[in-house]
């Protein structure tokens, strides 16, 4: 009777922990999955400011591309979104980084229209000062807005600079570094964008087995 109720106490402890666990998991995947969602929601809502409105019927978050281009976009790889028009390019959406901005790197999200012309321009993340180098921010001031529209032909590439190096850009009181390398990130970004052309849009080719690549 003893090892009876030893064998039933265990196999009651053993089940409990076995939905415990399959209980941990379950959570853990519905939480994972809601943080996915609210990511690409988030992300989304971001491409939505910077993109032309009904010009696109794709989603470009589900046709994207990694591009090694440190010198230009300041970073080992950056992830570049294609939007579209049926098979007709609208534009692409960059995530450079800016490495030399005054507190650490600053991550944007660069628009850059088919015609060559810039979409938008928003600060994703930075480390920059509060109440100086922060007014990157949409949320802080509108210079970030000066952006859209610009191309390398407006200004001409001798101007794309803060006023304080002979550019056309403003710069914040206190504060040059950053808008000054923000300034130079984007027109790196145009002139990335410009090298490349359609490039840029073909279909990502599917990877080529192991097999097939040693006959």
């Amino acid at each position: 009777m003893k090892t009876r109720s030893i064998l039933l106490a265990g196999f009651v402890l053993g089940t409990f922990a076995i939905s415990g666990v399959s209980l941990v998991a379950v959570t853990h995947e519905a939480v994972d999955g809601r943080i996915a969602d609210n990511q690409y929601q988030a992300m989304k809502r971001k491409l939505e400011t910077i993109l032309p409105a009904g010009r696109a019927d794709n989603d470009p978050l589900r046709d994207h591309i990694q591009v090694a281009a440190r010198d230009l976009l300041g970073t080992e790889t950056t992830q570049v979104y294609r939007a579209r028009k049926g098979e007709d390019p609208v534009a692409l959406v960059l995530e450079p980084v800016v490495p030399d901005g005054y507190a650490g790197p600053i991550k944007l999200l660069i628009s850059v229209l088919h015609d060559g012309t810039l979409g938008g321009v928003r600060v994703v993340s930075h480390h920059e000062t509060p109440g100086l180098g922060d007014k990157i921010e949409e949320a802080k001031s509108d210079w970030i807005l000066a952006f859209t529209g610009k191309s390398l032909t407006d200004p001409p590439l001798d101007k794309w600079g803060v006023k304080r190096d002979g550019g056309e850009f403003d710069q914040f009181t206190g504060a040059t570094i950053t808008p000054r390398s923000i300034v130079n990130a984007v027109k790196n970004a145009l002139l990335y964008v410009d090298q490349q052309g359609d490039r840029l849009f073909r279909p990502v080719e599917p990877a080529v087995p192991a097999e097939r690549e040693k006959s």
